[in-house]
C-alpha cells in the first residue's frame, strides 16, 4: 500500500518503464502476495483462539465469525464512503496514503497481542500425507483387499497421537485408497512411510476428496462476489448517479452491501441463530451443509434481480442508480 501511495504522488511521463509504472505495479504484486498471506489464515488463526473441547468457547467461536464479517464490512463502508469521497474530492495520494495507514495501525495491534495468542503448533504437512496415501495406493495397485478392514494397518491403541489429532475409523468408500493400508510385508512397518499408510491417513484423504464437490460450490459463490466490484461498477457508471442534487460516485455503491451485513449480522447472531436452534437441535443454528444451499439460493436471487434492472437499463437508457441497491 505504501508503495501504491508513492507511485500516486509520483508525475507520470506516458512511459510503462517510468518509476511511477515500475512502483505502482510492484506495488500490486505486492498486495496480492500480501492479501493472499492475510485472507487464508485471519480467520482460522481467530478461531484457533477458541477451544472446542469446551462447550462455551464452541459457541463463542461460532459467534466469532459472525462478528468478524461485522468488523471485515465496516471496513468496507469506510472505504466504499470516506476513503472513495476523500480520492474524488483531495486526489489518489491522501486516498491511498488513509488505507496504508489504517493498514500500519491493525500490523501494529495484531503484534501487541502476541502474548496472549494461543498459537497451534504445526503437525507436519497435510500434503505431503495426501501424496504418501496415493502413492502407497498405486503402488499396491495389484493388491488384493482383506475382507476384515481391522487388517488394514493403523498405529496401536497404547500409541499417543499428536496433540489435536485423533485416529479415524475405516469407512467403505473409495476403497482403492485403502491398499495404501494393505501390509504386504513385515518390512515395510519399519521402511518409509511412502510405502504403507495408516487408515486414519486414508480417511483423511477421503475426507478431502468427499469436501470437493463441496469447496467447488465457492467458485460459484465468488463468480457472484466478483461482479460487486466489477460489473456493478461499469453498470453504475451508465445510471443517473444523481440522487436530488448529491451524485453518488459507482464505487460507494458497494457500501450499500456492507450496510446489508452491518445491520444483519446482530440480528442473525442474536435473533435467527438462537430460534434456528431451537427449531434444529443444532447449537449453531443450522449446519454447514444446510448454510450452503441458503446461502447459494440467495445468490441466485441477487443475480437474478440484477438481470431484471439491467434488462430494464438497456430498454431505458437511463435509470436512477438506487436501482442496484
Amino acid at each position: 500500500m505504501a508503495a501504491m501511495s508513492i507511485s500516486a504522488s509520483l508525475r507520470p511521463d506516458g512511459s510503462s518503464s517510468s518509476p511511477q509504472s515500475v512502483i505502482f505495479f510492484l506495488g500490486l504484486y505486492m498486495m496480492a502476495i500480501g492479501a493472499g498471506g492475510i485472507k487464508p489464515c485471519v480467520s482460522s488463526f481467530g478461531a484457533d483462539q477458541f477451544d472446542d473441547t469446551d462447550p462455551t468457547e464452541r459457541l463463542k467461536k461460532n459467534s466469532f465469525f459472525n462478528w468478524f464479517f461485522f468488523s471485515v464490512y465496516i471496513g468496507s463502508f469506510v472505504a466504499g464512503t470516506v476513503v472513495v469521497w476523500v480520492q474524488d474530492h483531495y486526489g489518489w495520494v491522501i486516498g491511498l496514503w488513509i488505507p496504508t495507514l489504517f493498514i500500519a495501525l491493525a500490523m501494529a495491534s495484531f503484534f501487541l497481542g502476541s502474548s496472549s495468542y494461543r498459537v497451534q503448533k504445526p503437525l507436519g504437512s497435510p500434503l505431503v500425507s495426501v501424496c504418501q496415501v496415493i502413492v502407497a495406493a498405486v503402488r499396491k495397485r495389484n493388491v488384493d483387499l482383506p475382507r476384515d478392514a481391522s487388517l488394514l494397518y493403523e498405529l496401536p491403541e497404547d500409541v499417543p497421537m499428536a496433540e489435536g489429532t485423533k485416529k479415524l475409523q475405516h469407512t467403505p468408500v473409495i476403497r482403492f485408497l485403502d491398499k495404501a493400508a494393505v501390509i504386504s510385508s513385515a518390512e515395510e512397518l519399519y521402511s518409509a512411510p511412502w510405502r504403507v499408510c495408516t487408515v486414519t491417513q486414508v480417511e483423511e484423504l477421503k475426507i478431502v476428496i468427499g469436501m470437493l464437490p463441496i469447496w467447488a460450490t465457492g467458485i460459484v459463490f465468488f463468480a457472484v462476489l466478483a461482479q460487486f466490484s466489477s460489473t456493478f461498477l461499469v453498470q453504475g457508471r451508465m445510471m443517473d448517479t444523481m440522487v436530488g442534487t448529491f451524485a453518488i460516485p459507482p464505487a460507494s455503491l458497494a457500501c450499500f452491501d456492507a450496510v446489508s451485513v452491518i445491520l444483519f449480522v446482530p440480528v442473525y447472531d442474536r435473533v435467527l441463530i438462537p430460534t434456528a436452534r431451537r427449531f434444529t437441535g443444532n447449537e449453531r443454528g443450522f449446519s454447514e451443509l444446510q448454510r450452503f444451499p441458503i446461502g447459494l439460493f440467495l445468490s441466485i436471487l441477487v443475480m437474478a434481480a440484477a438481470a431484471v434492472v439491467e434488462t430494464r437499463r438497456l430498454a431505458l437508457g437511463r435509470m436512477c442508480i438506487l436501482w442496484q441497491v
